[in-house]
């Protein structure tokens, strides 16, 4: 009889312990309202393994720096108890009752504000895994989040993303009497910035994939593929030899390759790369 109860217990904690990779990082970020900066950081903090591009199921992602204020549209979705407990990409325990959430190429640690755009509901959510690899998905939402939203039922929903900061580390020191003051520190354990830094170059690329004679038709096409993957569509009004035409340009590509794999793996097979400086 002892030799099963020690069974049954050694059983139960592999069960227990079911994760995608070893280690954890013991890092808790609960408090997002507390734990974030309201400045985007540097090209230095920006320079970390998890801005490394990777590829998944043959699409090559590249993990681009933001900034506050950037806004993104497209569909979310979200994630819960197969995953629960397993590691994210950053080496945390996914934890379907936090306010987390996955994205392609937003840098870890980016808290974004979602707003579903069918009720209005809003949440902040920190970055901490990367996905959703389906080509209409923007962001992959943890239960709670998805609760909060009102989008348990339908699976999915069009949203905006505004990123509002970034999440530091809780410092686990203890607090020493001797400190000084008067001297401004970097600690380890966090982002502090003493100044607003320069707007970040998304890079030099674009797709054009689309052209219209209408306002109405570029409009349209401008509000579907918004935020898709993490890149930005604008409208350009040009005046050629067969009149005023408004083109779509899809931008955000950090090289003419990037732009070339991305239009190959997606609905845009028959765009031009340009360059950002020729539109």
């Amino acid at each position: 009889m002892k030799l099963f109860f020690v069974a049954l217990l050694i059983s139960s904690l592999f069960i227990g312990c079911s994760t995608r990779g070893k280690g954890v990082y013991k890092v808790h970020y609960d408090d997002i309202d507390r734990f974030y900066d309201d400045e985007t950081p540097n090209n230095k903090e920006y320079s970390h393994y998890t801005m490394r591009p990777y590829t998944i199921k043959g699409v090559r992602y590249y993990p681009t720096p933001v900034n506050i204020g950037d806004i993104f549209y497209g569909r979310a979705s979200w994630y819960g108890p197969d995953f629960h407990g397993k590691l994210t990409s950053n080496g945390e325990k996914y934890n379907m009752y936090s306010m987390t959430a996955a994205h392609k190429t937003l840098p870890m640690n980016t808290i974004v504000e979602v707003t579903n755009r069918a009720n209005g509901r809003k949440v902040r959510v920190r970055i901490n895994d990367r996905g959703p690899f389906v080509a209409s998905r923007i962001i992959d939402l943890s239960k709670a989040a998805a609760r909060k939203l009102d989008m348990i039922k339908t699976g999915t929903a069009s949203v905006k993303l505004k990123v509002v900061g970034f999440a530091k580390k809780k410092s686990t020191k203890k607090s020493s009497r001797k400190r000084v003051v008067h001297k401004k520190r970097v600690t380890k354990n966090r982002y502090t910035y003493k100044k607003p830094v320069k707007k970040v170059q998304r890079g030099n690329y674009a797709l054009q994939i689309a052209s219209f004679s209408r306002i109405d038709g570029a409009l349209a096409m401008q509000e579907r593929y918004n935020g898709i993957d993490g890149y930005k569509t604008v409208i350009k009004d040009v005046e050629d030899e067969y009149g005023r035409i408004f083109k779509v340009i899809l931008k955000g590509f950090k090289s003419r390759q990037e732009a070339l794999n991305y239009r190959d793996k997606s609905d845009f097979r028959y765009a031009f790369v340009i360059r950002e400086d020729e539109e």
